[in-house]
């Protein structure tokens, strides 16, 4: 992690940039899900039970405690956070300043405050990659940003704090974890379709959003998504090892690598933050040297004089190949890759049992704790040396003492993360150290390590199962009630939403797989369109005059399961097919016995009222006059329109970098050359180990 100022900087800008979208996003939803008049109201989590300030907080670590001392409910809270976190994460995203320590802090704060009364509609697993990512640039950003520099510093000696590598290694097992896990369960799972290869064959219409594009990948060829599927194992299970390779080609193949996939998937499906916050979490592959921007720097590499250089260098090589060859003959081998000539295919199929890929998984999990284990302990004696270079004792105590910080925070979290990396073998997790189990379950609440096991099974093998909502006036005759993203009208394509995500739809599918009991929520949904409330409307259809009953509230709403297929070529003016399959919710009406009983069952039914100073307070008609302003607009646009204006900005910063990267006049008008050893590189030399020396250097014009 030596050279890694360069991704340092693009990673805290990318978790600046998830942690808005998914702010500005979630803060569209709020009066529909939280409301009073929501679906699952949010005052409802937060009840106080008689404990005391500081115990409250730490069983439910949520800020949104104090919301009454401002004279707001929960869910005014809420809005209020969301806003001033999307403030805060763009004003990261575009200045430098602002990528301190303590921004970081309050925005992973803020959305672990979100998360706790964010109840079913924030239980995705892209919610936990954020908060243990966003914990991870806590640690990452730095206490007082360096001078601004046009190209990185070049190695420690330029100013770099012994420690700084430490906490982004975390970032790097992070996105281990992440990928391995994500590729292991889709074989644990025995799902019949990630065993036959044909799991692409239904998942790009099955997915939750489809995006246009995914109907045309669809209708690719069968033995292309077999080979897709080959593929997204390599790249899910085999690749990953190879972060901590200590060949600097294999680590950027590997980047590549996941590049290619995460954009492959936002292209055919419309997975919000996620696939943009495992780019940012790529960027602990890369180094300085691959992203320098001065032209030709770092692409021509001298060749070694020296004889063991030269041995050094082509044993790596060697190696290089080795390990490609190896990828290759194993690809090869397991999958039985065979090539058509004639009719122009390729065939493949897995060639190994369940059985055997379990006793692997035994004999390979350990291996790879051991891998991070001697990884991390390169890093630690990597820092432990760089800090042995700074001069000067005071420099040299206060350096130990941030190693020393930083050392013990980075191995913590190594060691609170395997325990959920080894839940995908049992065998492992039960061998675990007891002391790792202790402090897991310590700090479990605040979501520092999380599982991961993305598309564990391929759902919608018969058809992609949907849930649509019918109302109607008389019992007899009903209308559909049509959403804004999710499938419904067969002649409507697929919408592109990202970075947004609009947790209704999501839920709505995932309900869609089971009975309506297994998704209390809905019954929720179903007495606040009988009762009409805008807000949850607005979920459903942000223009309410789009909504079919928006001048009166429904009297009755059922719910019907179909299945859909995406639509064959040549099919003009059609998107999807569709089948009915069974009633999803039966018809109920206000009032109605059956509806009241479920109320009842799921404990839904609200007795609390609001408090009337919400509605008075300043604070609240700031933010009702500030929801009043967005509600015309449609999420995805403002999210858009947010991405435009940063790339706007910085368009402008790049353009006016270079004025303000010029030396000042002197006389005559003519621009002082820089000195080759100025009072700044003299100051990164002596005291390497503070970011505040860099700060009080001066160069000979500004002491002048």
């Amino acid at each position: 992690m030596a050279g890694s100022w360069l991704p340092r900087r693009l990673f805290l800008q990318g978790v600046a940039a998830a942690f808005m979208f998914a702010f500005a996003s979630l803060y569209t939803q709020i009066p529909g899900l939280y409301g009073p008049d929501g679906i699952l109201p949010a005052r409802r989590t937060l009840r106080p039970q008689g404990k005391g300030r500081w115990q409250q907080l730490w069983e439910t670590p949520t800020l949104l405690w104090e919301a009454p001392r401002l004279g707001l409910d929960t869910a005014q809270g809420l809005e209020l956070l969301s806003l001033l976190a999307t403030l805060l994460a763009l004003g990261a995203l575009l200045l430098r300043p602002l990528r301190h320590r303590l921004v970081y802090l309050l925005l992973w704060a803020a959305y672990l405050s979100a998360c706790q009364v964010g109840q079913v509609f924030l239980y995705f697993q892209w919610d936990s990659l954020l908060l243990e990512t966003g914990f991870l640039a806590v640690l990452v950003a730095p206490l007082r940003q360096p001078p601004h520099r046009k190209q990185a510093p070049q190695g420690w000696q330029a100013g770099a704090s012994p420690h700084e590598g430490l906490p982004f290694w975390l970032v790097r097992w992070l996105l281990f974890r992440l990928m391995f896990a994500s590729g292991v369960v889709k074989l644990t799972s025995r799902c019949p379709a990630w065993w036959g290869l044909t799991a692409l064959t239904y998942h790009y219409e099955t997915q939750c959003l489809p995006t246009p594009a995914a109907w045309l990948a669809h209708h690719l060829p069968v033995w292309l998504h077999k080979l897709s599927v080959v593929a997204t194992f390599v790249i899910e299970i085999a690749v990953p090892p190879l972060f901590f390779a200590p060949i600097r080609r294999l680590r950027l193949a590997a980047f590549y690598s996941q590049v290619l996939l995460q954009v492959l998937i936002i292209i055919t499906g419309n997975y919000n933050f996620f696939n943009l916050l495992t780019l940012v979490l790529t960027t602990s592959l890369l180094d300085d040297q691959h992203l320098a921007t001065e032209p030709g720097h770092g692409r021509h590499k001298k060749m070694p004089t020296s004889w063991p250089k030269a041995l050094l260098a082509a044993l790596s090589l060697l190696l290089e190949l080795a390990i490609y060859g190896l990828l290759a003959f194993g690809t090869v081998h397991y999958f039985d890759l065979e090539v058509d000539w004639q009719q122009r295919t390729v065939h493949s199929r897995t060639t190994f049992t369940y059985h055997q890929f379990s006793q692997w998984l035994k004999m390979v999990t350990l291996p790879t704790i051991w891998l991070g284990v001697a990884s991390l302990t390169w890093e630690l004696l990597t820092a432990l040396w760089r800090w042995t270079q700074v001069q000067g004792w005071l420099w040299k105590l206060c350096a130990a003492v941030q190693l020393s910080f930083f050392s013990t925070a980075t191995v913590a979290l190594f060691m609170i993360s395997l325990v959920p990396y080894s839940y995908m073998e049992p065998g492992t997790h039960g061998r675990l150290w007891t002391g790792a189990h202790h402090l897991f379950g310590a700090v479990e609440h605040l979501q520092l390590a999380n599982s991961y096991g993305l598309f564990r099974r391929m759902t919608g093998l018969g058809g992609r199962p949907e849930v649509v909502l019918e109302g109607s006036y008389d019992g007899h005759h009903w209308t559909e009630i049509e959403f804004m993203y999710k499938p419904g009208n067969v002649s409507r394509p697929p919408p592109v939403v990202a970075p947004h995500q609009p947790r209704l739809d999501w839920q709505m599918w995932f309900a869609a797989l089971g009975p309506h009991t297994h998704s209390p929520w809905f019954t929720s949904l179903v007495l606040r369109l009988l009762q009409g409330q805008e807000p949850v409307i607005r979920l459903i259809q942000s223009q309410v005059d789009r909504y079919p009953f928006h001048k009166q509230p429904p009297t009755y709403i059922r719910a019907q399961r179909y299945k859909y297929w995406f639509s064959q070529p040549g099919e003009q003016g059609r998107w999807w097919r569709r089948q009915w399959v069974e009633e999803f919710f039966p018809p109920v009406s206000l009032g109605d016995p059956t509806l009241e009983m479920l109320l009842r069952q799921f404990g839904l039914q609200d007795k609390s009222v609001s408090r009337a100073r919400s509605s008075s307070s300043t604070v609240a008609q700031a933010l009702h006059w500030v929801r009043t302003q967005l509600s015309h607009l449609e999420a995805p646009p403002l999210l858009w329109g947010l991405l435009v204006a940063v790339g706007a900005v910085r368009v402008v910063q790049a353009l006016l970098a270079p004025w303000s990267l010029q030396s000042p006049p002197i006389k005559g008008g003519k621009h002082r050359p820089a000195p080759k050893k100025d009072s700044r590189a003299t100051c990164a030399q002596a005291t390497p180990a503070l970011d505040s020396c860099n700060s009080r250097s001066r160069t000979p014009w500004q002491e002048k």
